[in-house]
């Protein structure tokens, strides 16, 4: 089972490496509580065309190392640069989903780009969800706080009363099973409970909305218009604003989990994207 070790603490990480060594290389960030298994619909059948998929299960998630420290966005962020740099990869397309997304934009502005030519932002909470002074539309900070509070006292409530939601199962147009919903909640619980707590208490003050405009490659934003974790016109289309040239794609009734339930029009972006 292939681990690397953090370049700032040490901490044992764990990454899987799919498909031809010299195929175009699509790293995947995961979203919040979950691990590399959220891409399955994406990293097997685009392993299988000859694309080169790596993923890494953040600190804290999935078969990576429990710990305390290194939950702050410049560790997290340089975590993934520290992937790109084991594998010595180059020519990147970063992909990274909901807080994934904020990882990938942290990581590009922080000036590691040189290994990335492209990124993808799906179902992203960038540029950060809550109201500032350059986003006044936001949701109150201590509204989230509030529900941090809630999401502690109950994770696994939270998980499997938010499920339905989160794929968007009340609206029409492509579906997941019950077994599959169900796989996905028992996924969120791999995360302990220090990570996720831990990445939630970051969202009152995230904003990444003045860093955006240093990305200087280019990025496709792919966001669900029923996505009730990360509203559309609070995240992705403020995304796509803010990040010179962005391209938005909007999958109508799509929900977060729009990888499993959209699964093949996003491997067709994906595709088309990183051979551009």
């Amino acid at each position: 089972m292939p681990y690397f070790e953090s370049t700032t603490d040490n901490t044992h990480l764990h990454f899987v490496d799919y498909g031809p060594v010299s195929g175009p290389v699509i790293v995947f960030v995961n979203s919040s509580y979950l691990s590399t298994e959220m891409w399955e619909y994406q990293m097997l059948p685009l392993a299988a065309e000859g694309f080169r998929c790596v993923g890494l299960d953040r600190r804290g998630h999935g078969r990576s190392e429990d710990v305390w420290d290194g939950f702050d966005l410049d560790t997290l962020a340089r975590d993934v640069g520290a992937l790109l740099d084991q594998l010595d990869l180059h020519d990147v397309t970063l992909a990274g989903h909901s807080f994934g997304t904020v990882e990938v934009v942290r990581y590009l502005t922080l000036g590691g780009g040189e290994r990335v030519a492209r990124a993808v932002l799906v179902s992203g909470v960038a540029p950060g969800p809550a109201r500032s002074s350059d986003h006044t539309q936001g949701l109150d900070p201590e509204l989230i706080r509030a529900f941090n509070e809630t999401f502690r006292q109950d994770r696994a409530k939270f998980f499997t009363e938010g499920a339905d939601a989160f794929f968007a199962r009340h609206l029409p147009g492509p579906t997941v099973s019950d077994a599959y919903v169900a796989h996905m909640v028992d996924l969120c619980q791999g995360a302990t409970a220090r990570a996720a707590t831990a990445l939630n208490d970051l969202l009152p003050s995230l904003n990444l909305a003045p860093e955006m405009a240093k990305i200087d490659c280019p990025v496709l934003v792919v966001h669900g218009s029923a996505d009730a974790s990360a509203p559309l016109d609070l995240t992705g289309r403020r995304t796509a604003a803010l990040i010179p040239g962005a391209t938005l794609h909007v999958y109508e009734n799509a929900g977060h989990g729009l990888f499993a339930t959209h699964a093949d029009r996003l491997n067709e972006d994906l595709r088309t994207f990183t051979r551009t």
